[in-house]
């Protein structure tokens, strides 16, 4: 199991000169953070150009965190809300309400218990499983020489660069609700937050699934591998949520001749050479497909995405201990999600000789 933190800042000052004093003018605190953690509540929840349940769960969860800020903003004094039911100074779309709502709803926890700091400091661990206990079992043990599954999941919270509200006025947050003036609220009418946010991901990786892995006695090879990933981008800036889903489905087989005879001279005189040769074939479908999400229109639009089908097969012979040959064939076929772009199709393929100086 593994877990990480980076959390990098910059902090620049500029001054003015009177006489032999300097005053401070613009201080400026700048940088990025990225924690590992889990998302793998919602992982499998319905989440496609038609309907996302994550997203409708964002959408509601942000009056909720507007009453939590305006409860630690004004007490328990009450406050005014606007026709949709927020409190004056925390909108639907201000960022403060939109951070912790949007965290709370892709990590599957309560929106009235999540922190509403952006920062988090304890690293949740990810982890990769390989087990090959089956290995032990006589029946196993009998028909195979390998048997393992694998299983690993990685998930990432990153914040791509914070910076200094200019604009924000500490003295605001202690203002009376009642003797507030018109410059402690922005254009948007909400409260200027000290840190200002870019944008946020959430990307999380099942790198497998699952997979089984196995070399049977008479040398058949077999692997099947399921992987999962989705990324998830929340712009500050016009308020919207880019996400990408992918799946992958990959089926591989691989076959070893045991001393094959070839009469060769490549490796020096004509001679007949016994080796093994080494043949794997791997067919894969990879499904990814981009969607835009606006917080405040009943709209998803489909930008991007393709279906790729792809085959590769390659085989080895060993002519000598640094003399080896390898034939290689790749073919490829993408059907994009968008009408406007064509189907592809690509195919290498050719032979390539190695050559291992030394012993």
């Amino acid at each position: 199991m593994t877990g990480g933190k980076t959390y990098a800042t910059n902090f620049t000052e500029s001054f003015n000169a009177v006489g032999n004093t300097f005053n401070s003018l613009i201080q400026n605190t700048f940088g990025n953070f990225n924690i590992s953690t889990v998302l793998i509540k919602t992982a499998f929840s319905q989440s496609d150009e038609i309907k996302s349940v994550p997203f409708e769960e964002f959408k509601s969860n942000r009056l909720v965190i507007a009453n939590r800020l305006a409860q630690n903003f004004y007490g328990t004094n009450g406050f005014t809300t606007d026709s949709e039911g927020y409190p004056e100074g925390f909108g639907k779309n201000s960022q403060a309400v939109l951070l912790p709502a949007f965290l709370a709803a892709y990590s599957g926890k309560k929106s009235n218990k999540i922190s509403l700091d952006a920062f988090r400091d304890i690293p949740i661990p990810n982890w990769t499983l390989k087990y090959t206990g089956f290995m032990k079992n006589k029946w196993f043990k009998k028909r195979f020489r390998r048997f393992s599954l694998t299983h690993g999941y990685n998930a990432s919270y990153t914040i791509n660069q914070f910076r200094t509200n200019l604009d924000y006025n500490a003295a605001d947050s202690n203002i009376d609700y009642v003797s507030q003036n018109a410059n402690t609220l922005d254009q948007s009418g909400n409260y200027k937050t000290q840190t200002l946010y870019s944008n946020i991901n959430l990307v999380e990786q099942f790198s497998p699934l699952v997979k089984i892995d196995f070399e049977m006695k008479n040398s058949v090879k077999v692997s099947a591998e399921i992987k999962k990933d989705r990324s998830l981008s929340l712009s500050f800036d016009n308020n919207l949520l880019t996400e990408i889903h992918g799946n992958e489905y990959i089926f591989g087989l691989g076959y070893r001749i045991k001393n094959l005879k070839i009469r060769s001279k490549l490796a020096g005189p004509r001679r007949i050479i016994k080796s093994d040769l080494n043949m794997k074939a791997d067919i894969s479908m990879r499904n990814n497909k981009t969607i835009i999400r606006y917080l405040d229109l009943d709209n998803n639009q489909v930008s991007a995405g393709q279906t790729i089908w792809s085959m590769r097969y390659a085989a080895d012979y060993a002519f000598s201990k640094n003399l080896t040959a390898i034939f290689y064939f790749d073919y490829a076929f993408s059907e994009y999600a968008i009408s406007t772009a064509f189907p592809q199709t690509t195919i290498r393929s050719g032979f390539t000789l190695r050559y291992n100086f030394g012993n």
